[in-house]
């Protein structure tokens, strides 16, 4: 009898261990495909950010995020049940705990105007008006896209300080053909732009006495606190200094006729180094398109390589300054650069780092899916002003045809 009665508990112990465990592993990954509960080591389950409810939840492989130098950075094909393969969701440590929830929404697409307007160093509508066109079809679709344009006198601040800076850039783009029609009509081309993006239902966004670099980097940390992802279209290296796990590049490529998307992956693999360190970086090498010096300039032997292997130790610029007021931190000659050419290299950190506090407020309905149904009309009718005679006037027909050229 005693036998029978601790087989009982003995079976009764074992069921109750067997409930604990399962109660376990259903808390832990209650919104798993039960088919796929196997690989739960390798998962982890991510809500909806505006509920904190399971509507919207996605699988992603835990593989280390690019976090310093010798880390890779998480690729493309890790991602499961994301549409297009292009989209990259951050990568979570896999030290991170496998319950920790991470709020994650769709991608927000921010449109650097200005440079778009340029084939070569020369103004160009008809550039404009090819790039969007491929932007629109081929990479943002409808996902929300924001437009910044430069604002009047956007380059004062840094020119005070660093007089060389953008010295060799042309002011604003003029499309020398305007010349000969009524500026009543049509004024500066840049309103032509602005005109175009506003009838493919993009915001635009242009502060004056700033550059859309920096009203960008600010839009940018704003939607992410929103939970999005941002992607940043622009062939700027400027912008290289935010990517992260939430924050992309894509980059029209002009050999290739199509826009290409630059990640944290892409960063790794072409400066063997982390992103957080570009803006350090860039500060040491200068920048010789946007009129920076270098300190390569003051002190020939202090190149990339020198760069690279002080920022992996040190981190940031300030940090390798720092040590670097009170100890030795490499060879005589970096030693003594850095010391004797501290405020060069700070006054190329102020004026190469992206500001982030612009007065400008993203807006919810900017966030909202965009209507793509009358792209082709607009631009085609763009296309079809820009090849009209000297008389031609462009306006709206209606807002299911867009816009039409008459003469």
């Amino acid at each position: 009898m005693m036998k029978l009665l601790e087989a009982a508990i003995s079976i009764s112990m074992a069921s109750n261990l067997q409930i604990s465990e399962r109660s376990h592993f259903n808390f832990s990954c209650h919104y798993l495909n039960p088919s796929a509960t196997h690989h739960l080591p390798f998962f982890i389950s991510l809500p909806n950010s505006r509920t904190g409810k399971a509507k919207s939840w996605k699988l992603i492989k835990p593989l280390p995020s690019a976090t310093s130098c010798n880390q890779s950075a998480v690729d493309d094909e890790t991602l499961l049940d994301l549409p297009p393969k292009n989209e990259v969701l951050g990568g979570i440590s896999s030290s991170s705990n496998c319950c920790s929830k991470m709020s994650r929404k769709g991608r927000v697409f921010f449109l650097d105007v200005n440079p778009l307007c340029y084939k070569g160093s020369s103004p160009s509508l008809h550039a404009f008006a090819h790039w969007i066109s491929l932007f629109f079809s081929q990479v943002s679709l409808n996902d929300p896209v924001i437009a910044v344009l430069d604002g009047e006198g956007g380059n004062e601040y840094r020119r005070r300080l660093l007089p060389s800076y953008k010295a060799n850039r042309q002011k604003i783009l003029q499309l020398p053909a305007v010349k000969r029609f009524p500026k009543s009509s049509f004024g500066r081309s840049n309103k032509l732009v602005v005109e175009v993006l506003q009838k493919c239902n993009v915001p635009v966004v242009k502060i004056e006495g700033h550059e859309a670099d920096d009203v960008v980097a600010t839009l940018v940390e704003q939607v992410r606190l929103k939970g999005y992802r941002a992607v940043i279209a622009s062939p700027d290296k400027d912008f290289k200094q935010l990517i992260s796990e939430d924050v992309q590049i894509v980059i029209p490529m002009p050999e290739l006729d199509r826009w290409s998307f630059y990640t944290v992956k892409h960063y790794v693999a072409q400066y063997n180094c982390d992103p957080q360190s570009d803006l350090s970086l860039r500060c040491i090498l200068g920048d010789e398109i946007d009129g920076v010096p270098g300190i390569q300039h003051l002190v020939p032997g202090f190149g990339r390589k020198t760069a690279l292997k002080l920022l992996k130790k040190h981190g940031s610029l300030e940090n390798l300054l720092s040590a670097a007021s009170v100890r030795s931190v490499g060879r005589q000659y970096a030693q003594e650069a850095l010391t004797k050419y501290a405020d060069f290299l700070r006054r190329n950190y102020e004026v190469l780092s992206l500001k982030r506090d612009v007065a400008v407020q993203i807006e919810e309905h900017w966030l909202s899916r965009r209507d793509q149904s009358n792209d082709s009309v607009i631009i085609s009718s763009f296309l079809d002003f820009l090849s009209k005679t000297r008389d031609g006037r462009w306006r709206t027909r209606s807002p299911s045809n867009g816009l039409k050229a008459t003469t």
